[in-house]
Order: structure tokens, then C-alpha cells, then sequence
């Protein structure tokens, strides 16, 4: 049987672009750009890139240098759709198995791109591994990953049904020792056909994120609130928020 993510992505570029978790593209880039100077020069890697909004904004600012690399064939052929003619490095590889001949001055992973989907904490740590190793020394790593703090006091069931978001969720059970909520969901895919889904996702601590991008040759870790398009160093992370937002940089 194949892994939920990837049968959650077949058939289903149109109707992720619509999502509402995907409407905060604008505002990110906006916070990434601040983060590299703006400078146009710098080579960019989106893990789990989907479709490749974040590529295309990056490209209508100006941004030459990018790749996205993505599990999802159909995902990668959405991305590749989106610059017509304009050329785009796109790699579609496993982000836990992934090796590239080139480094990069900013790596980016956002909206739940294939870390923390994984079904083990050892392939969620193979893929951090693997963006270390191509991350350029003084390098930036910015992601966002679920916030464990959230659902020990909330309810990620009611979170979900009230954030909009597509197709509908039910049976969670939270594991406290695992930190891992496991889930059936039910998503309408693009040709109208629905589809059910028993899902495992992992849930991190700000404390366990740290360790972990130390333990690969990340350093000045800080870990803030990751709000849709408005991602902000202003914003601190609490038991409120969802998800976090990660800036590292490589030693």
C-alpha cells in the first residue's frame, strides 16, 4: 500500500492551490526576502516545493537561481505548468534519500513540505540531514513544522474544521508519548472523485526542533509563531499557535 502523502497528492494540484493554507504565498516570500537582504543573486532550494508558489513568487521578484524538489511527479508537473517557457530547475526525489551535487545559500521547507509527514522520527531527521548537507556554510534554513505545544492543550480536529481548510477529518487520537496525531481524512480529489485517507503526522516541541538542527551543523536556531502570510520575527510562539516558524543558519 502506498504512503498516505503520496496518494494524498495524486490528482490533486488544482484543488491544493486552492486550499486556504496555500493563500498565504505573498507574505512569505515577503518574509523571506527580508531574510536573505534581498539579494537576487542568492541560489534557492524549496523542499517539498508542491506546486511551486513560493518558486513562482520568487521568480516574478527576480530570483533566477531556484530548484524545487518534490516526491510528487503531478506536483512538479502543476510547478512546471506555472513558468511556461521560463526554465525552472524541478527534481522530483525523496526528500529522505535525496542528494544533490550543489549547495545553496538558502533552503526553504514550508507549509508541512515532507517534514513532519514522514511515518518515522528517523526519516523526518534523514531529511534535516539532507538539507544540511546541502546547505553552504553561513547558509539559511527556513521551515515551518507542527507545533506539539497546540495540541496537548487544544483541539487539532476543531482547529482544522475551523481554519477552512478542504475536505473533512475525524477519528483523531493524539498520542502525548509519540507527540504524533493519527487521523482519517476525507479530501475531494481534482476530478470530483473522493478520496479517505488514514493519515500520521508528527508534532514537534521548540526544544526537540533545536536539538535536532544542532545535531546536523545548524546554529542560531529561533523559533517563532508561523501565521498564514504573515510570517514574523515579532511574533511569539505559544500553545496557541499551530505551527511554528524555524530560522537556522549553517555552520
Amino acid at each position: 500500500m502506498s504512503k498516505w502523502y503520496i496518494e494524498l497528492f495524486k490528482n490533486y494540484a488544482k484543488s491544493y492551490d486552492k486550499e486556504v493554507f496555500t493563500q498565504g504565498t505573498v507574505g512569505e516570500v515577503d518574509f523571506i526576502e527580508k531574510e536573505i537582504n534581498f539579494n537576487k543573486s542568492f541560489s534557492i532550494l524549496d523542499v517539498g516545493c508542491g506546486t511551486g508558489r513560493h518558486l513562482k513568487e520568487l521568480r516574478n521578484r527576480g530570483y533566477k537561481n531556484l530548484t524545487g524538489l518534490d516526491l510528487s511527479l503531478e506536483q512538479l508537473n502543476a510547478a512546471k505548468s506555472k513558468f511556461n517557457s521560463d526554465t525552472i530547475n524541478l527534481i522530483c526525489a525523496d526528500a529522505t534519500k535525496f542528494s544533490l551535487n550543489k549547495k545553496f545559500d538558502l533552503v526553504i521547507m514550508l507549509c508541512e513540505g515532507s517534514f513532519p509527514l514522514m511515518e518515522t522520527d528517523e526519516m523526518n531527521f534523514d531529511i534535516l540531514k539532507n538539507i544540511s548537507k546541502v546547505t553552504k556554510p553561513c547558509g539559511k534554513f527556513i521551515f515551518t513544522t507542527l507545533n506539539a505545544l497546540y495540541p496537548l492543550k487544544y483541539s487539532v480536529k476543531e482547529f482544522l474544521e475551523n481554519s477552512g481548510a478542504g475536505g473533512s477529518t475525524n477519528d483523531h487520537n493524539f498520542d502525548v508519548l509519540t507527540l504524533r496525531d493519527y487521523s482519517s481524512f476525507e479530501i475531494t480529489k481534482d476530478n470530483g472523485q473522493k478520496q479517505k485517507l488514514s493519515c500520521n503526522e508528527r508534532y514537534y516541541m521548540p526544544s526537540e526542533i533545536s536539538w535536532l538542527l544542532k545535531s546536523v551543523g545548524f546554529s542560531d536556531i529561533e523559533i517563532y509563531a508561523a501565521q498564514l502570510g504573515n510570517y514574523s520575527r515579532q511574533v511569539k510562539l505559544t500553545d496557541t499557535d499551530f505551527e511554528m516558524l524555524v530560522i537556522s543558519k549553517k555552520v
